[in-house]
C-alpha cells in the first residue's frame, strides 16, 4: 500500500516574463500614460461644476451677486470645454458623460436654487414647485438633446435649429427676476408669484418643440462686416463689465423677443410640421424610430 506522496519544499511559482525577460507581475497592472492635452477639457468641465456648486453656496449665504456671477461663469466654462476638446482633438466618451453631468448642475440645479433663495421662497410652496419644474425640465431637455445628437442620420434643420430653448439659454433666461432684483426691484410675495409663473414658462420653453435658431449654420462673416462685428462684440463686453445686470436683463428680454422670429424663419424655410417626422431623426422622445 502506497503511502502519501511527499511534496518537495514549496518553490515560488514560475511566471512567464515579457520578451525582455522582465517580470512586472509583483507591481500589479501597468497603467497607461495619458497625454496632458486629453485632460485639459475634463479639467475645464470640473471647474465648471465647482463654479456652479459654489454659486449655490454663495446664494445660501445671501451673496447673490457673486452667486449669479459664479453660475454665469459655470455656463461660460461649460460652453468652451467642448470646443477646447475639439481644438485639441481630445474628445472622448468620458468627457461627454462629464459634460452632461456639468450641464444638469450648471444649467438646471444651480440657477433653480439661486432663484429660489433670492425670490421664489417668498412664494413658499408655489416657488419651490416652480424651481423643481424648471430643474426637471432642464434635465429632460438635455436628455432629448443627447439622444438627437447621437443619431446617425439627421434632418437638414438640425444644423440650424434646436428643438426648444437650449439649456444654457434657459439658465440665462430663468435668472431674469434676479437681474431685476439686483437693479432695485423688491423681491416681495407678489413679485415672487410672478417670478414663479415666469420660471414655469421658461421650463415649458425648454421642453417645447419650438424651433429655436442655433446660429451654427452661419460660420462665415462677410469681409465688409468683420470690423462692425468686432466693434459690436467689444461694445457688448464693455457694457457687460460696466452695467452688468442692466446688460443681462436686456439680453434675456432680447432673446425672448427673437424666439417668435426664429420659429417664423423655420416655417418659411422648411414648412410642414415641427419637428421632423421620426423617420428623419425625430425629436428625441421615447418611441422615435431608432436609426
Amino acid at each position: 500500500m502506497e503511502g502519501p506522496q511527499q511534496e518537495n519544499p514549496a518553490e515560488p511559482p514560475q511566471v512567464a516574463g515579457d520578451a525582455n525577460g522582465s517580470n512586472d507581475t509583483g507591481r500589479g497592472p501597468r497603467l497607461r500614460e495619458i497625454p496632458l492635452r486629453l485632460m485639459i477639457p475634463n479639467m475645464i468641465t470640473v471647474l465648471a461644476i465647482c463654479a456652479g456648486l459654489s454659486g449655490i453656496r454663495l446664494a445660501f449665504e445671501n451673496r447673490i451677486e457673486l452667486a449669479v456671477a459664479m453660475v454665469l461663469l459655470a455656463a461660460f466654462l461649460d460652453g468652451i470645454d467642448g470646443r477646447v476638446a475639439r481644438l485639441l482633438k481630445a474628445t472622448s466618451n468620458f468627457g461627454g458623460q462629464m459634460d452632461s453631468l456639468a450641464d444638469i448642475i450648471n444649467f438646471g440645479v444651480a440657477p433653480a436654487l439661486v432663484l429660489y433663495v433670492f425670490i421664489l421662497d417668498q412664494a413658499r410652496s408655489i416657488g419651490w414647485i416652480a424651481a423643481l419644474v424648471y430643474a426637471i425640465a432642464c434635465g429632460l431637455r438635455l436628455a432629448r438633446f443627447n439622444v438627437m445628437a447621437e443619431r446617425q442620420s439627421k434632418a437638414a434643420w438640425q444644423s440650424e435649429y434646436f428643438v426648444g430653448v437650449p439649456a444654457p439659454a434657459g439658465a440665462m433666461l430663468v435668472l431674469l427676476p434676479v437681474y431685476l432684483g439686483l437693479l432695485g426691484l423688491a423681491p416681495e410675495r407678489t413679485m415672487a408669484l410672478i417670478a414663479s409663473g415666469y420660471t414655469v414658462l421658461i421650463a415649458f420653453l425648454l421642453v417645447s418643440r419650438l424651433p429655436v435658431w442655433s446660429g451654427k449654420s452661419e460660420s462665415r462673416v462677410r469681409r465688409d462686416l468683420v470690423l462692425p462685428v468686432i466693434l459690436v462684440v467689444v461694445f457688448y463686453v464693455a457694457t457687460l463689465m460696466t452695467y452688468t445686470w442692466e446688460t443681462m436683463a436686456v439680453t434675456a428680454l432680447g432673446y425672448l423677443i427673437t424666439l417668435p422670429f426664429g420659429a417664423r424663419s423655420w416655417q418659411r424655410k422648411y414648412g410642414g410640421d415641427w419637428p421632423a417626422h421620426p423617420a428623419h431623426g425625430g425629436d428625441g422622445l421615447p418611441g422615435d424610430k431608432v436609426d
